[in-house]
């Protein structure tokens, strides 16, 4: 079923390794880029809306690390992390990323942001090491909570620029 979203989202599979997701917002590049890296912002959109974040710890530099952790309606906990490679403030973050249940398969992000004309543009890559890690993250329901964490942040975003 395809995913109900604003209509600039898209997911892709350029290759067996990757994903790649964009999504355009109306707000300038600093502001994403501050909402997708300051633990004040990202309590407010990352994730599904019927979680709840207990956890949102942000050390935003080369070798700093993330945690994130949900609180799903039935109780249970979604715990996220990776470490940052590299931060181009505000064009560019490289990051590892570690769905807590499966630490076997890592993957590396790469989370681009660019603007045009006050629109700016998120593009998601990312790099899993097998065809096999990549199917198992594609079919975890991602993409629906892809799309609704970014419609998330688009709102937001409304409230920072209105």
């Amino acid at each position: 079923m395809p995913v109900k979203s604003h209509p600039s989202f898209k997911l892709t599979t350029p290759s067996d390794l990757e994903i790649v997701i964009t999504r355009a917002f109306d707000a300038p590049r600093e502001l994403v880029f501050d909402c997708w890296t300051l633990p004040e912002h990202v309590r407010q959109w990352w994730g599904c809306r019927t979680a709840q974040m207990d956890v949102c710890e942000i050390d935003l530099r080369p070798g700093g690390a993330y945690r994130y952790t949900l609180r799903m309606p039935d109780g249970s906990e979604c715990g996220f992390r990776g470490v940052y490679k590299e931060i181009m403030r505000p064009e560019r973050l490289i990051h590892s990323f570690i769905y807590d249940p499966f630490p076997q398969a890592p993957a590396e992000i790469t989370v681009t942001f660019t603007e045009r004309d006050g629109i700016t543009t998120v593009t998601d890559l990312t790099i899993h090491l097998s065809k096999e890690a990549r199917d198992g993250h594609l079919h975890s329901g991602m993409d629906v909570g892809a799309a609704e964490s970014l419609d998330r942040l688009a709102e937001h975003l409304d409230t920072l620029t209105c």
